[in-house]
């Protein structure tokens, strides 16, 4: 299902956060947010996941405005990771993944808990079905987190820096794993390497804005990074894949 974002404005404290920024996600495909820190990912993120309301704009999900469906409808077609996410309660591992469920509750009992156990492998999580989500690490949360995400069988997926607290292994399992999983995906990501290896095509923004878009190999380059990022990059080719790939220097100051 394919995710359009038409014209979002979002204004905090006199503060333009998200400028008229137009992109979108077609169906099936996975998209990257890449930009530094305040240049607005998280909070068009936010927009899309309807966590906020647009100033100016809309977000559409099949052509529908996510605003304007009910919170069920809306649960039924799109989920979210947001970057931070916190529980009080101590519900099981077990539980908080069966939480993703609720929009599908006239669905039978036993296909739920067979579509959470599924989602809990996936994510590489089956061994803590039973521990309290409290007693985790932040990586291990942020896995039963994917896998409540991945439990809600999402059209779209949003996804805001899905590989925070994960190691190397982890990041790489569970990116490919939402990728097989087979929604439409948005996802902001801080590492441009995990970007361009794992992202169909790449929005870039700069203080609010999209100043880039398209595939990775057309997006990423040395120019655009020092404009942007502000660093040197030396653009090189994974010798396995051929996936581009990029070693990182400080601009002369």
């Amino acid at each position: 299902m394919r995710l359009d974002v038409e014209d979002v404005s979002v204004e905090v404290a006199g503060a333009r956060l998200v400028d008229e920024v137009t992109l979108d996600a077609p169906a099936g495909t996975f998209v990257g947010l890449v930009g530094p820190n305040g240049s607005g990912k998280s909070t068009l993120l936010r927009c899309a996941y309807r966590a906020r309301r647009p100033d100016a704009g809309v977000v559409r999900v099949g052509g529908e405005d996510v605003h304007g469906m009910t919170p069920r409808a809306a649960a039924r077609m799109l989920a979210a990771l947001p970057q931070e996410s916190s529980t009080e309660f101590d519900f099981t591992v077990t539980e908080v993944v069966a939480m993703a469920r609720l929009p599908h509750r006239d669905r039978s009992a036993a296909r739920d808990r067979a579509i959470c156990e599924h989602a809990l492998e996936r994510a590489g999580v089956a061994h803590l079905a039973a521990r309290g989500f409290l007693s985790l690490s932040g990586g291990e949360k942020q896995r039963v987190l994917i896998a409540r995400a991945l439990a809600q069988e999402p059209r779209v997926l949003v996804l805001d820096e899905p590989t925070n607290h994960l190691d190397i292994a982890h990041q790489l399992d569970v990116l490919r794993q939402v990728r097989a999983s087979g929604p439409t995906v948005l996802a902001a990501l801080h590492d441009l390497n995990l970007a361009a290896a794992h992202c169909d095509r790449l929005h870039v923004l700069q203080a609010g804005r999209v100043v880039a878009s398209g595939h990775p190999d057309e997006v990423l380059t040395p120019a655009l990074l020092a404009e942007v990022f502000g660093v040197r990059a030396h653009r090189v080719r994974h010798p396995g894949t051929g996936t581009l790939q990029f070693l990182f220097d400080p601009l002369a100051s």
